[in-house]
């Protein structure tokens, strides 16, 4: 992504600097500038904007967002500098001598409402019925400024067909205003390019490759290009009318399972500030909804670690015993829909190096309508399974036609945290009033090493923490059981862990320095996969990749907005509900020990666990079950 600081100097500043020639001794260290009559240094180089936030003084911005390059498209932020003739671009000035700034006079004001009104004579439709009502930036500055009709003209018919061709984004240009946030997400953020700006002048809108629909192109299904978005352009494709038919029909049993990310962050869309986590309180709201079982995705997590740390070591096996030069390592995971339809799309020839272990969410699904049927005396055929996910990928993922292992489809349904908070706002539920309650059983509460799945680094860190015990026979040796090398929001970490004194059927791998990278993003999942192109991952044994920025917690499907500071506090939600359960090791889970005991008798990467749990692909890249 571009870095902030690589910033091209306006030509309108040009005349400035010519005017007032740079101090080289201010190069790298601070600039006194006055805003609004009140003096401040800054470092140099610091934009207008950043200066005027660090002083709490509010600029609005449409275009700008503290996860993207700067683009300075939009104008709504221009500031008046003394000494130019036109107004400037805060978001993309940079303080590079002594300037002075005024924010709101009234030249400035007046540009920003014109420039309110020009956006909406293009925004089609009216705000009452957006689903964006009440979280549209559009919808706040016209507020902000008091725009209350539309004094150059308003679009009554749409311009453009909205396109629902993908299971995971809908996009409606005719509500686009050309921040191009979504572009700059797709080609800095994630590095994916499905989306650009086409044609010029008052025929420029926002589209994909000859302008095909969204489900004909390389997109991931991410939903990064939603939680930016400033209107309602894009949003994701909500199945809840389908789910409340579900929830409505007496003849049908609705489960849910919930995944933690969505519970560390639905707590933002009922007012409450970031870093809070209500997973008692919805697990009450689900029930009350009509939700017949609520479930822990955690479960599965703690299943996928089973089955994926056995993969792991079967492969090690091979490749140190048996030197068998098929093996592919280092072994990748697979629990990200967008990550797996990110390889699929730029790596094939790589897609031997992804564990076959399905994601925690369908292999949910696979053993509701198997094992669960079974126990509980339900026709599976009666059963509608519902995912709450942080992600839009999972709808795609669910909708795939081979995940169908169980003989149905697997997982029914794939609803965002968005999605979720306006299904619980519909049933007259405020969230943060709900007392607490536990999830059902047979599958009950699961262990910490699943809940940490929801944050970047949470899957390697589980694995190893079920890894090195079954090697070593020992806990792994981190203070509290907290491996810091996974943790952290760096987009690529790379650690190891040595593996000593190991138990006799893993003999083999004494003294092995066990080593592992932790990614996430696709823009640093394409570097991990340059590392691989290029040699320079023949020692390491296990990669973890998350599609999303902060990976789950920063989800296409939770709340907006999001920041990395959001993230954090998401992510330290998810860890400190993890230190106070009482199990936080995946095979310590007595659900996960029973699940072996009673119906995948065969055990990790049996033919059972095979069967349901895993997906393998064939030499065309064909992903199946």
């Amino acid at each position: 992504m571009l870095k902030r600081e690589n910033i091209r100097i306006p030509v309108s500043q040009q005349a400035l600097i010519v005017e007032k020639p740079i101090d080289t001794t201010t190069i790298g260290g601070t600039v006194t500038i006055q805003i609004n009559e009140k003096k401040v240094s800054v470092p140099f180089g610091t934009t207008i904007l950043d200066a005027c936030k660090e002083n709490q003084i509010h600029i609005p911005t449409l275009c700008h967002h503290p996860d993207l390059c700067i683009a300075g498209v939009c104008r709504i932020c221009v500031v008046e500098v003394e000494g130019l003739r036109t107004l400037q671009t805060s978001c993309s000035f940079p303080v590079t001598s002594p300037i002075k700034i005024h924010t709101s006079t009234e030249k400035v004001r007046k540009a920003r409402r014109h420039i309110i009104d020009l956006l909406l004579s293009e925004h089609y439709g009216e705000c009452y019925s957006c689903f964006r009502n009440g979280n549209c930036e559009l919808q706040s500055l016209a507020k902000e400024y008091g725009v209350d009709g539309y004094s150059f003209g308003h679009i009554l018919e749409p311009k453009y067909k909205v396109d629902k061709s993908s299971a995971a984004v809908i996009r409606d240009m005719n509500k686009c205003i050309l921040c191009k946030r979504c572009v700059r997400t797709c080609i800095d953020l994630q590095e994916v390019g499905v989306l650009e700006a086409i044609n010029r002048g008052h025929e420029t809108h926002v589209g994909t490759f000859l302008d095909k629909p969204l489900a004909d192109v390389i997109c991931i299904n991410c939903g990064q290009c939603i939680n930016r978005c400033p209107t309602a352009a894009l949003r994701a494709n909500d199945p809840s009318d389908e789910i409340w038919n579900a929830i409505d029909d007496p003849k049908k049993h609705v489960v849910i399972q919930t995944a933690p990310s969505p519970r560390a962050a639905i707590g933002e869309e009922f007012g409450i500030e970031p870093g809070h986590s209500f997973t008692g309180e919805l697990n009450t709201a689900l029930r009350r909804i009509g939700f017949d079982k609520v479930f822990d995705t955690n479960f599965t997590a703690d299943l996928t670690i089973m089955e994926e740390g056995t993969e792991l070591l079967r492969r090690l096996k091979k490749a140190v015993v048996e030197k068998d030069s098929s093996v592919k390592l280092p072994q990748f995971t697979s629990c990200s829909p967008g990550w797996i339809k990110f390889i699929e799309h730029f790596y094939p020839e790589y897609l031997d190096y992804l564990s076959s272990a399905k994601s925690p969410q369908q292999m949910f699904g696979a053993v509701i309508k198997t094992f669960y049927a079974k126990e509980s005396k339900i026709d599976p055929a009666d059963i509608i399974t519902v995912a709450l996910m942080p992600c839009a990928a999972k709808k795609f993922e669910c909708n795939r036609p081979e995940m169908n292992s169980s003989g149905f489809k697997d997982v029914d349904y794939g609803l965002t945290t968005r999605e979720m908070a306006k299904m619980i706002r519909e049933a007259g539920i405020h969230l943060p009033e709900m007392p607490k309650s536990n999830f059902d059983e047979p599958f009950g509460n699961a262990s910490g090493a699943g809940l940490i799945f929801g944050a970047t680094g949470g899957v390697m860190e589980a694995a190893l923490r079920t890894v090195y015990e079954l090697v070593t026979g020992r806990e792994v040796p981190f203070e509290n059981l907290r491996i810091e090398s996974c943790r952290g929001f760096e987009g690529i970490k790379q650690a190891s862990i040595k593996l000593e004194n190991c138990v006799e059927s893993y003999n083999f791998l004494e003294g092995v320095e066990l080593k592992f990278i932790v990614a996430h993003g696709t823009a640093n999942a394409k570097k991990v996969m340059e590392m691989l192109q290029r040699g320079e991952l023949s020692d390491v044994h296990f990669v973890e990749i998350m599609a999303c920025p902060g990976g789950c917690l920063g989800g296409g499907g939770q709340p907006i907005p999001t920041s990395e500071e959001i993230r954090r506090k998401r992510a330290q939600a998810i860890y400190e509900e993890e230190e106070g359960l009482p199990v936080r090791k995946s095979h310590e889970n007595v659900h996960i020990k029973y699940i072996y005991e009673n119906f995948l008798t065969d055990g990790p990467c049996g033919e059972l666990s095979h069967k349901l749990l895993h997906t393998h692909y064939t030499k065309r890249g064909k992903y199946i079950s």
